[in-house]
């Protein structure tokens, strides 16, 4: 299982690819905080990095399936996925690992932007005047909804065997489970089930989490769809 692992994570900076996505990534979230006048956090006067949290998953919601749409659907159109199978991993332990190297990538993207929690640290009014829990406690979230859009793009990955279907297929089901129950819930579509449906949704619980509060609800709620969308890739492995 960590050969595996490894073989992921080497495999992604192997090739100029996988270097190009983070550096979009890192691009995207420099311009968003500190150059473009409507989010700039040098524009509000204080030190808040709001606009960090804010953004980022719309950034993840394209970045992550980017990551994860080749991790098994080119092992199956190169051939390659036969022979892992019949190695002595299980499929758990296979999904396992390659969820593992993704989130490992992710948080190696994410591990840049402490750098604007110290830059925040200098700019406060006197230095040092940033709240540091909600930071850190925004940044937790953080991780662990893109751990929820890692497990999404692996499932993506799982349903076909071209990398840019698996793509198309991430960006869509992250996009949905982020903002269609929200939309449904604000459009008052089955408004009977508006509080049901707005509790289902990430970004409930991710604005819940950006706000600094890192509860036993909330933890439950990403750990359980993390669970089911790597249940659901090993169903649909289990049946091809």
């Amino acid at each position: 299982m960590l050969a595996l692992y490894w073989k992921e994570v080497n495999g992604f900076f192997s090739n100029l690819s996988g270097y190009l996505i983070l550096s979009v990534f890192l691009v995207s979230i420099g311009l968003i905080v500190w150059v473009f006048p409507d989010t700039s956090v040098l524009e509000y006067g204080f030190a808040d990095l709001e606009p960090l949290f804010f953004y980022t998953p719309y950034v993840f919601i394209f970045l992550i399936p980017a990551i994860t749409m080749k991790m098994i659907a080119e092992e199956k159109k190169s051939g390659t996925w036969e022979l892992l199978m019949t190695s002595p991993l299980s499929i758990r332990k296979i999904i396992l690992a390659k969820y593992l190297a993704a989130l490992t990538l992710i948080v190696i993207a994410l591990l840049p932007t402490l750098i604007y929690y110290f830059s925040m640290v200098e700019l406060g009014n006197p230095p040092g005047n940033i709240d540091h829990a909600g930071f850190f406690g925004s940044w937790v979230g953080l991780v662990l909804i893109s751990a929820v859009f890692a497990s999404i793009g692996i499932l993506g990955s799982a349903l076909t065997s071209h990398q840019m279907v698996a793509f198309i297929w991430g960006v869509f089901i992250s996009f949905l489970m982020y903002f269609g129950l929200t939309a449904l819930v604000q459009l008052n579509v089955m408004s009977p089930l508006a509080l049901f449906l707005e509790e289902l949704s990430l970004s409930f619980h991710y604005q819940s989490m950006a706000r600094g509060v890192i509860d036993g609800q909330n933890l439950g709620y990403f750990i359980s769809i993390i669970v089911l969308m790597l249940g659901l890739t090993g169903i649909i492995i289990g049946k091809k």
